[in-house]
Order: structure tokens, then C-alpha cells, then sequence
């Protein structure tokens, strides 16, 4: 399982560029997903073991179903035991992963947060929707988060021709779903002190990168992807969770 967080620009963005970040346990398929969500199987590295894959923050961005969509993947909240995820397990440890969100940030973030399920192969013909009512903690979870929930399978859902065990229909469905969240939210994106400072910090990251010489061949694309990497992999311990990658 994991948690999207959807956002528009700041102010007055267009109506089709969208940023996602990926939030969850390491282990729970967010790489996976993120691959699975830019239709590409390898923009972002995915590890099978019980440790996590992603050990920063990583962005990319591609058009998808008309939308021009920036994705953010991060390092896994919890660490996992042994025990193989199993979709029928949704204890406390899974929902710690919503407590560790809001001890760092308010809980107006459930506001533009979906819940998203990454093993649907585990549902056996029952809808995420009817498989979440007979979870009372999971119920819960995705009460806060506005009803909101989606479900994929990374590796089996690939049938074209399903009309509900299908990628490519759940996908449309979740963005449907980001941009209903982003209207709802009048084009505002979330945002909180923690987030204000590290968008200050990610600009006085950018003046260090100008004047260093080695990066005088830089593009201010690329400086400004630098500046981010740096600053979210400092930030990243400190905060235990997401940190928006909200940036001119």
C-alpha cells in the first residue's frame, strides 16, 4: 500500500500539469507503482528485498493521458519485518505509516492524499472498495483520505481487455481521481512551514550550485534538479516522511 499526494502549481497552474509523491512502507511496490504510472518500466529502480530501493528522493516527469505529470518517489517510511507483504494484512504497522505523516505535517494533507494499493492480484475478483469495508482500520485510513482509494497490480494487471484488473483503466481512474482532488482543493497545492522552509532552502541551494565553477555548464534545469536532490537528502532524516517537491 502506499500514499499518493497530489498537487497542482501554487498559484494558477495549468489544468494539466500535475505532481504526484508516492508515500509508504519500503517494500510496498511505490517504485514499482511510479513505473506503472509513467507507462515505463524503468525510470525508477526497483528493489525486491526488505530494504528499500529508493535511498533519496527521485523525480520524473512525462506526459500521461494528457497530463503533464511529475512524479516523486521516496524512501520508505517503515521498514518492514520479514513477513512478506499480504494484502489481507492491514494491521497497526501499516496504518503507523498515516501516523508518521501527520506528526510532521497537518492533517489537512489527508485533503489531497489518496490511498493507493499496490497487490490487486491478492483481491481474487472482490473490488478494493468492497475488500476495504470489511477492515476497520483500513476504512478508517481511507475515510480520512475523503473515500479516495485506487488499486494495482504491477506485475499481473497487464490484460488490456479487463474491464477492472487493468493498469491502464485504474490509471485513468487516478488521475481522474488527482484531478478532482486538485478542484476540490481550488488548484491549491499543500503546503506548511516545514514545506515554506525547505523551499527556501532548495533556492539558497541553487545560488550555491551558480557560483560553484564546476557547474558553470549547468543548465538551470539541471541546477534546479541539483539544488532539490541536495536539499530533500538533507531534509530527509529529519522530517521521516514527504517533504513536497514544490518548486519554480
Amino acid at each position: 500500500m502506499g500514499n499518493a499526494e497530489s498537487s497542482s502549481s501554487p498559484q494558477t497552474a495549468a489544468a494539466a500539469d500535475r505532481r504526484v509523491v508516492l508515500l509508504g512502507k519500503t517494500g510496498s511496490g511505490k517504485s514499482s507503482l511510479a513505473n506503472t504510472i509513467l507507462e515505463s518500466g524503468s525510470l525508477f529502480k526497483v528493489c525486491h528485498g526488505s530494504t528499500s530501493g529508493t535511498v533519496k528522493c527521485q523525480a520524473q516527469t512525462k506526459t500521461v493521458e494528457g497530463r503533464n505529470v511529475q512524479l516523486i518517489d521516496t524512501p520508505g517510511l517503515l521498514t518492514p519485518t520479514q513477513t512478506p507483504l499480504i494484502l489481507e494484512r492491514f494491521t497497526k504497522h501499516e496504518l503507523s505509516v498515516a501516523d508518521v505523516i501527520c506528526q510532521h505535517f497537518s492533517k489537512d494533507i489527508f485533503n489531497y492524499t489518496t490511498v493507493v494499493f499496490t497487490l490487486g492480484d491478492q483481491l481474487n475478483g472482490v473490488t478494493i472498495k468492497e475488500w476495504i469495508k470489511d477492515n476497520k482500520l483500513l476504512s478508517s485510513l481511507v475515510q480520512r483520505c475523503g473515500g479516495r482509494c485506487h488499486v494495482f497490480d504491477n506485475k499481473h494487471w497487464n490484460d488490456t481487455q479487463d474491464p477492472y484488473r487493468n493498469n491502464q483503466v485504474q490509471l485513468k481512474e487516478l488521475l481522474n481521481t488527482i484531478d478532482q482532488t486538485v478542484q476540490k482543493n481550488g488548484g491549491r497545492c499543500y503546503t506548511n512551514e516545514n514545506l515554506k522552509t525547505i523551499n527556501e532552502k532548495v533556492n539558497e541551494e541553487k545560488e550555491k550550485l551558480k557560483a560553484t565553477p564546476e557547474n558553470a555548464n549547468l543548465s538551470e534545469e539541471e541546477i534546479n534538479k541539483k539544488a532539490k536532490e541536495n536539499t530533500f537528502q538533507h531534509f530527509w532524516p529529519i522530517l521521516k516522511g514527504w517533504a513536497q517537491w514544490e518548486l519554480q
